[in-house]
């Protein structure tokens, strides 16, 4: 599979702070129509990550 596979995306931010700067980032890998998409502030991740991406995508 490929990005360009992808239909769904979850993502999960340490801090909404860094949403912008996501958006920018994920503009490179997803170029419009981008997949849809839900984005969540949540109170920790694994190994003290700032931020968790979760794909699915139609093989």
């Amino acid at each position: 599979a490929s990005y360009s596979s992808v239909v769904k995306t979850t993502i999960m931010l340490a801090d909404l702070q860094d949403f912008k700067k996501v958006n920018e980032i994920y503009a490179k890998y997803f170029p419009a129509p981008a997949p849809a998409r839900s984005t969540y502030q949540v109170a920790a991740l694994p190994l003290n990550a700032r931020i968790e991406i979760e794909c699915i995508a139609a093989l």
